[in-house]
């Protein structure tokens, strides 16, 4: 990594600074974030209550849509379920429209349910052309004392943390896809074997997956698959000769959707399941792409680094 090749002369490296090209229009959306303005849409009303059940069972009293919407607007506003009960309840009465309300306890228990949420990010996608895709992974506490209570005490939390995995969208700056695992689920694990997938769904793309410190360069290669050129141009030039050459300095930008995400949305997850805290991860990433929606720096270097 680079910060490991320049540590010995860090302090002779300046900072890099930019400076927001669209301050006006930025500063404008991110207070918009904030809006309290709300529109119900006539479709959305008429999706409120849920459809008659054909199947056997009692009958549902809310739709997914209203779940979703009361677990969306408590989780943007850090409300807890009781509090986004009464929240819910205050706003539909200010604008006068008498739709039922889900409980706290109702909240819950949907919140669990694997169809929750139904959004998706298929719309995120481009339709035409190559997509640029940065894939990275971080670490979301679970609620509780947890490394507190070891750190001081020494007793054992049977509570860990979770692994949020992300793809975004390089151009976009759009998340299109994610999956929550348990700690001890790796990053390989999500995706069959990174070279051989990609390839297989389009012959002409691009992979950029920094090889093992340890890679050994076939010597008999014809240097045929993307792996084994990147083995020969890290002994040939270097890694940081490598990774200018490859882009592979866009990865930065998952992590800052990663630092966006914790900074936003929280570092812990508040939901006590594992089913509804993986509805919780899905639809704060959706709040994130629609923030990035009313407001999107854009960014100019102000300086270059000398040294």
């Amino acid at each position: 990594m680079p910060f490991k090749h320049n540590a010995c002369r860090r302090h002779c490296i300046c900072k890099m600074k930019f400076k927001v090209t669209n301050w006006a229009e930025y500063e404008a959306g991110l207070r918009q974030r904030g809006s309290l303005t709300l529109w119900m849409t006539p479709e959305a009303r008429s999706s409120w209550q849920p459809p008659k059940r054909t199947t056997r069972g009692g009958q549902p009293r809310y739709s997914d849509l209203a779940v979703e919407t009361a677990l969306t607007l408590g989780l943007v506003f850090g409300l807890r379920l009781r509090q986004t009960e009464g929240f819910i309840t205050s706003v539909l009465k200010l604008i006068g429209l008498d739709l039922p309300v889900p409980d706290h306890t109702t909240l819950s228990r949907r919140a669990s349910k694997p169809r929750m949420p139904k959004k998706r990010h298929d719309d995120r996608m481009p339709q035409k052309g190559p997509v640029h895709i940065l894939i990275d992974s971080t670490g979301l506490q679970v609620y509780g004392a947890g490394q507190w209570l070891e750190e001081k005490h020494g007793a054992k939390s049977r509570r860990g943390w979770r692994k949020l995995h992300l793809a975004l969208d390089a151009d976009s700056g759009d998340i299109i896809a994610q999956v929550m695992t348990d700690q001890d689920a790796g990053d390989a694990s999500q995706v069959e074997p990174t070279y051989d997938a990609v390839i297989n769904h389009s012959p002409d793309a691009a992979v950029v997956i920094p090889p093992r410190a340890n890679a050994v360069d076939r010597q008999d290669a014809d240097l045929s698959s993307q792996r084994d050129r990147h083995i020969a141009t890290i002994n040939a030039d270097g890694r940081m000769q490598w990774q200018a050459a490859t882009g592979y300095g866009k990865r930065s930008l998952v992590e800052t959707a990663i630092g966006r995400y914790k900074s936003i949305i929280g570092r812990r997850l508040r939901a006590r399941s594992f089913s509804a805290q993986q509805t919780e991860v899905a639809l704060g990433c959706a709040v994130l792409n629609r923030m990035l929606d009313c407001a999107r720096p854009k960014s100019a270097r102000c300086n270059k680094a000398t040294v």
